[in-house]
Parts: C-alpha cells; sequence; structure tokens
C-alpha cells in the first residue's frame, strides 16, 4: 500500500511541500535547515515485526579504541609497509604515503567509524542509510570473507617460527641443519666478492643470492624461510602437499580465534588490552638492538631518503592508496562493526585521532627497526641495501629473525618477538572475523541472536575458512597467498568500495546533512576538511590510482622473478570482481524491481531506513541549534 509524500516548492522563503507522488507508507518527514531553505528530508522506517534486538555495547571508550588499534594497527604495519618501503625506494615511498594519508585515509576512516555509530549496525545493515548502494555492505563483507582466510595464514607461519625458537641455537642462525644446502653460509664477510654479482634475475625463489664463480651463497635466514617453513615449490601450478607443520599451525590458530570472539564484543574488548599493547614493548627491544648494529645508519638513511625519480611511477603512489586504506582496515566493514557498538553520544572525532594517530605511528616505528636490520645485513654480505632480501612478503620474516640472531640469549626474544606477531594479528584477525559475524547477524537477528546459535555459527564459519586456507599451506601455498593478498583485499577492491562509500554519503545522502549527523552525536561540528575529502578529493584520489593501475598493469610476480601464468592471473582477477560487481548490481536490481516512474524509483532507493528506536535516538539528540531552527521554519511557514 502506498501513501502520499510531497517535493519542495519555496513559500516565504522557505521550501514546503505541495507536489504528490508515491512511496511506502513506511516513510516520515524530519526538518533540516541549510541557510534560508527548509529541507523536507524523508526517510523510511523500519517496521519489523516483534520486539527489537537488544545490540551489545563496548564494557567503555578504551574497549573500542583499543579494538580499532589492534584490528588497524597490526601485521600490515610490520610486515607490508616495510616491503613496499623497500620495494619502491625507501624514503620515496613516504611522500605518497602521506598524501593518501591525509586526502583519502582519515577521511574514510572517520566516515565508517561515525556511519556505524550513527546507524547502529554493522557492514551489512548500515548501508540502509543509502539503499541504492546497499551493495556497499555486500561488497565488504565479500572482502573480509576472504581476507580472513588468508590473513590467518601470516600467523601459521609464525606459530611454526615459535615452536622452532624453543631451542638452545635458533636453527636459522647456522647451516647444520636438514634442510640447508650447500650454498648456505654464516659469514659473507669471510667470501672474497671481487667479481661477485647478484644472479636475481636466473634465481627461481630467493633473491638474496650473490654469484661468485660457479656457486652462491644464501644467509640461513632465507634458507629456513623457504626450505623450511614454506617447503616452497616452483611455481603456483606446482601446489605439492600439505606442509603439515603449516596445517597444525593454522589449525591452532583458528581455535584461538574462536574462543576470543565466541562471546562478543565484551569478550572481545578484554582481550585486546593485551594483544594491542604488548607488541610495542618487543619492537622497542629489537629497534634499540637493530640501531646498534654495524650498517644500521645506512640502513636508516635509505629508509628516510627520498629517491625522486620513483615518484614519477604510478606504482608507487598505487601501492601507496592501497597501502592506507590496508592498514586502515578500510572497505571492509569492520569499522563499520566496531562503531556500531559504540553509544549513540560517543565522541568518535577524537577517538579516530587518536587511533590515527597511532596507526601511522606504529608503521613508521616499525620501519625503523626493519631498515637498521638490513642497513646491518647489507654490510655484512657486502651489498647494496635495495639488493639485500627479496621485497616480497616475507620480508619481516628475514629481517627481524635476522635481529634476533645478534642478540643475546637469542632464543628468548625469538620467542618474545614470535608471541608479538601472534598478538598483533590475533587482534586484527579475531576484529576482522567479528566484522563478517555482525554483518551476519544484522542479516539474520531473530535466528542468530538466540541461543548459542552464534556461538555454533562461529564454529561452523571458522571450520570453513580453515578448510579453505588449506592451500595457502601447501608447497605451492606462498603463490597462493600471494594472489590473495594482491587480488582479494587489496588494491583494485578497496580503492573500488571507497569510492562508492563517499558518493553514497557525500553526494546521495548529503554531505551536510551527515556533518548535522555527527553533529548530534558528538555535540559539536567536525573540521570541514573531512567533508572536502569526503566529496572531491577521496573520489578523486581513488579513481586516479584505479586508471593508473589500469593503465600500467602488469602481471603479478613472486619475489620480482617468477611470473604468474594467465590462469592464476584471471583467478585473482575474478577474487577482485567478485566483491566490486556487487555495487553496480545490486543498485541496478535495486532500480528496476522498485516499481513506479524513474523519478519515484530514485526517490524511494535513495531514502534512507531507520530502525524505530535509532530515531527515537536521533531526535533526543537534536541539538538546541536544530531545534530552535525547526521551530523558527513552523511558525514563519505558519
Amino acid at each position: 500500500m502506498a501513501t502520499d509524500y510531497v517535493s519542495k516548492q519555496p513559500v516565504s522563503g522557505f521550501e514546503v511541500n505541495t507536489t504528490r507522488s508515491t512511496v511506502p507508507t513506511n516513510v516520515s518527514m524530519s526538518e533540516e535547515m541549510h541557510g534560508n531553505d527548509l529541507e523536507m528530508k524523508t526517510m523510511a522506517i523500519d517496521e519489523s515485526d516483534g520486539e527489537p534486538i537488544k545490540r551489545e555495547q563496548w564494557g567503555g571508550k578504551a574497549d573500542f579504541i583499543l579494538s580499532c588499534i589492534g584490528f588497524a594497527v597490526g601485521l600490515g604495519n610490520v610486515w607490508r609497509f616495510p616491503y613496499l618501503c623497500y620495494k619502491n625506494g625507501g624514503g620515496a615511498f613516504l611522500i605518497p604515503y602521506f598524501i593518501c594519508l591525509i586526502a583519502g585515509g582519515v577521511p574514510v576512516f572517520f566516515l565508517e567509524i561515525a556511519l556505524g555509530q550513527f546507524m547502529g549496525e554493522g557492514g551489512l545493515g548500515v548501508w540502509k542509510i543509502c539503499p541504492l548502494f546497499q551493495g556497499i555492505g555486500v561488497a565488504t563483507t565479500v572482502i573480509v570473507f576472504l581476507l580472513n582466510i588468508y590473513y590467518i595464514i601470516i600467523l601459521a607461519w609464525d606459530v611454526y617460527y615459535l615452536a622452532e625458537s624453543f631451542t638452545s641455537v635458533l636453527p636459522w642462525s647456522t647451516c647444520n641443519n636438514t634442510w640447508n644446502s650447500k650454498m648456505c653460509t654464516v659469514s659473507f664477510a669471510a667470501q672474497n666478492y671481487t667479481n661477485c654479482s647478484f644472479s636475481n634475475e636466473s634465481a627461481s625463489v630467493a633473491e638474496n643470492y650473490l654469484e661468485c664463480g660457479n656457486y652462491t651463497k644464501v644467509d640461513p635466514v632465507v634458507e629456513f624461510w623457504e626450505r623450511r617453513i614454506l617447503q616452497i615449490s616452483d611455481g603456483v601450478d606446482d601446489v605439492g602437499g600439505v606442509v603439515w607443520q603449516l596445517a597444525l599451525s593454522l589449525l591452532i590458530v583458528w581455535l584461538v580465534v574462536y574462543f576470543c570472539i565466541w562471546k562478543g564484543v565484551r569478550w572481545t574488548g578484554k582481550v585486546v588490552w593485551v594483544t594491542a599493547t604488548f607488541p610495542y614493548l618487543v619492537i622497542t627491544i629489537l629497534l634499540v638492538r637493530g640501531l646498534t648494529l654495524d650498517g644500521a645508519q645506512d640502513g636508516i638513511i635509505f629508509y628516510l631518503k627520498p629517491d625522486f625519480a620513483k615518484l614519477a611511477t604510478s606504482q608507487v603512489w598505487i601501492d601507496a592508496g592501497t597501502q592506507i586504506f590496508f592498514s586502515y582496515a578500510i572497505a571492509l566493514g569492520a569499522m563499520t562493526a566496531l562503531g556500531s557498538y559504540n553509544k549513540f553520544n560517543n565522541d568518535c572525532y577524537k577517538d579516530c585521532i587518536i587511533i590515527a594517530v597511532v596507526n601511522s605511528a606504529t608503521s613508521l616505528y616499525a620501519g625503523f627497526a626493519i631498515f637498521s636490520v638490513l642497513g646491518f645485513m647489507a654490510q655484512e654480505q657486502g651489498v647494496d641495501i635495495d639488493k639485500v632480501v627479496a621485497s616480497g612478503p616475507g620480508l619481516a620474516f628475514i629481517a627481524y629473525p635476522k635481529a634476533v640472531t645478534q642478540m643475546p640469549i637469542a632464543p628468548l626474544w625469538a620467542c618474545l618477538f614470535f608471541i608479538m606477531i601472534v598478538f598483533l594479528g590475533l587482534d586484527s584477525q579475531f576484529v576482522g572475523v567479528e566484522a563478517f559475524v555482525t554483518a551476519m547477524l544484522d542479516l539474520f537477528p531473530k535466528f542468530l541472536r538466540k541461543g548459542y546459535n552464534r556461538e555454533i555459527f562461529i564454529a561452523v564459519y571458522c571450520f570453513v575458512s580453515f578448510l579453505i586456507g588449506l592451500v595457502m599451506v601447501t608447497n605451492g601455498g606462498m603463490y597462493v597467498f600471494q594472489l590473495f593478498d594482491y587480488y582479494s583485499a587489496s588494491g583494485m577492491a578497496l580503492l573500488w568500495v571507497c569510492f562508492f562509500e563517499c558518493v553514497a554519503v557525500a553526494w546521495i545522502y548529503g554531505g551536510a546533512r551527515f556533518y548535522d549527523d555527527i553533529e548530534s552525536m558528538i555535540g559539536y561540528r567536525v573540521n570541514l576538511w573531512l567533508r572536502i575529502c569526503w566529496t572531491v578529493l577521496t573520489p578523486i584520489m581513488t579513481v586516479g590510482i584505479l586508471l593508473f593501475s589500469f593503465i600500467t598493469f602488469e602481471p603479478l610476480k613472486y619475489n620480482k622473478t617468477y611470473v604468474y601464468p594467465s590462469g592464476a592471473q584471471g583467478a585473482g582477477m575474478c577474487m577482485a570482481f567478485a566483491s566490486m560487481i556487487c555495487i553496480p548490481m545490486y543498485a541496478i536490481i535495486k532500480l528496476i524491481i522498485t516499481p513506479g516512474s524513474f523519478r519515484e524509483r530514485w526517490t524511494h532507493v535513495t531514502t534512507p531506513i531507520f530502525t524505530k528506536e535509532r530515531q527515537k535516538l536521533m531526535a533526543s539528540h537534536k541539538t538546541d541549534k536544530q531545534t530552535s531552527q525547526v521551530q523558527l521554519v513552523y511558525s514563519t511557514s505558519l
């Protein structure tokens, strides 16, 4: 059944409603002042049957902040950020990184948390604010599902390293192990490197090779990583068998993740007090030790001194943009989920500033620790820093363990370091899982929030993800892992989602309107720069990086030497498009199935849907300024 609503025409300096059209019966009106015009905003009321399901909330503000820090500050800071710096010429990477941070990362980060808090729903339900773009929620759910499958593999590697650290002599510090080859050496300085050269182009897996005459030399850290941990094959088409040690490690990590989140955010909020703080102690210890090593200064200079020629290459900008969105956990639905558990009047603006500062500072801090060790390794091997190790996903599993071997009581520090990695990755992982679970709970609240159904659902989800992840703990698993990392939850997919998030909020719902909503929550106006970014700068930046990535597309490589076959590239593109297609497809289907003329359809699919409870909160937190404006309009109109 339909009822009448009205469009706006000016009367006595204000816009009032006179024209009839048709929308569903659950539409109500809200008034907002902008300048001299009163805009009659339509909003739909979600009239679900039965009593509303009570939503959990954080036990305290610190739980929320630490959970956000725990998810955003993770392995991307100590693993992905350093290897992208290393790959893109050190300091040259920092310039586009900070530009993308200010123009895209922080504004969208705040938008997602504020949106989750305002709507009180997770990654799927939050986009009822603009029903036409509810496909964004579907896309982020697909992305976080894929992310949770591959991100935890890093923790499986780490647990394997941790198990190997319980020994009097670290196995990656010597060449006297069964997996070592005759090329292994612990002292590059003892060799005569006259007429030696790098053989990257001829190496099948490792880059850290020096060719001297008829033999090459490899650091035992590299051999331990490739021949013991990964047991890596020659390519993605040679999957080989499952490395049972990694499979067992993966199972253990999934069990820990399950028991971290199975009771909801109040339990999760307590766990992060440990997992989000302990890593800083260990990074500091490793940094202090790294700075005392010979050659550390050269590594720091490489890290900070920009090679301006690199800025002319599009790949540096693409990597910087994607790293910002990856490290800030944007476009995954996780931040909207975490924000949705806040109280309606929580000051999320100040929270976001704290989280953003801690996040980027951690990346820079970890970079100092990594590059101080790389400088030492370069001096020890007598080579340039940009050639000392492979600039791939395994960089942190080579540089950090190498630093540990230079410390007294090395096994103790190795254990502490790998426990730190576990903590860093765990809180990121279980918040990612919580984001997916929250989306499902909001989709089926009456079923999944009843009894032990939540716990059972999470158990089934974790087990299915574990089974899929087994392909990444095979001999060819590293190649599969890099496909997931490059295509599924970073790069194109994240940029695509961020673009449509800005369009939905700033252009369809209304940037000024959302600013008023934020003011009604926190009690004051936030910096205008954020709105400028949502409306103009961030969409331009995301589209620009996307176009650059398409124009300059090159086949994915592992360690700069192994080129993925076309079939593997196609599979990776399918993973990216699986999430990207959700947004336009949902919008098109929504417009087609909605009855009425195109104008009526557009009005219907762009009308926000709020629950009755949310409307009560919005009304009760209207600012005095907004209330007085509405009263003035009514008196003038009458």
